[in-house]
């Protein structure tokens, strides 16, 4: 009987140390896949870095779309701002990228987050990629609008404003505004550029997305 208490209190002390691994490091299955994807095959040396959350991770033919110039694309999970600060070593820094291009801060939106913590999210972020990197030039696009949040919309739009706002003052960098892009002329939004769940875009949706980057890359 002692014994099968003793195992039942190991077996939940392993369950909980998994938990507490997966919360204090969140998405690192898709982590340790970069690491071994690069082991077996050596990343293009200073690419244009494509960096954040799912709508760069969904975005499997993004080199299609920009061809002759040589990206890699490491966009993961439903990532938010404090992931991509987190994971920095991994997701920006090993690549020693010629451009960085950052797509990310839709996923922190909420009931209680302003854009003002988007915004503050986002210069920590750029902050510390220009403590490392100083002169690489960083874009970032907007974050984009969507059926599914568009109750986030006023959070959204003040974030933007407050990232276009301080990126204005720094020098090699570029604000890429999708989200005027993707609405209407009336203001509402185009419901023909999502996949079903209202939230992640089609190829239209990338469509509109790829001038809109390609006017700010820089050529190998």
């Amino acid at each position: 009987m002692m014994k099968k208490l003793r195992y039942t209190f190991l077996s939940v002390c392993l369950l909980l140390i998994v938990a507490a691994q997966s919360f204090a490091q969140p998405f690192i299955n898709e982590i340790q896949q970069f690491r071994k994807q690069d082991s077996i095959s050596t990343p293009p040396a200073n690419p244009i870095l494509f960096v954040g959350s799912s709508s760069f991770r969904m975005w499997k033919d993004v080199k299609d779309y920009f061809p002759g110039y040589t990206i890699v694309n490491r966009g993961f999970g439903g990532s938010g701002l404090p992931h991509v600060i987190q994971y920095a070593e991994d997701v920006i820094f090993k690549y020693n990228p010629r451009q960085i291009v950052i797509y990310c801060g839709e996923n922190d939106l909420g009931p209680n987050v302003k854009g003002e913590y988007i915004s503050g999210k986002f210069k920590e972020l750029f902050l510390l990629i220009r403590s490392r990197m100083p002169n690489v030039p960083i874009a970032y696009v907007s974050m984009k609008p969507s059926p599914r949040r568009e109750k986030f919309l006023d959070g959204m739009k003040d974030g933007n404003k407050q990232i276009k706002k301080f990126l204005k003052k720094k020098k090699k960098t570029a604000y890429i505004d999708v989200f005027t892009a993707m609405r209407n002329a009336d203001g509402s939004l185009r419901t023909d550029i999502f996949l079903e769940d209202n939230l992640h875009m089609n190829a239209n949706g990338y469509k509109i997305w790829q001038p809109l980057i390609q006017q700010h890359l820089i050529k190998d």
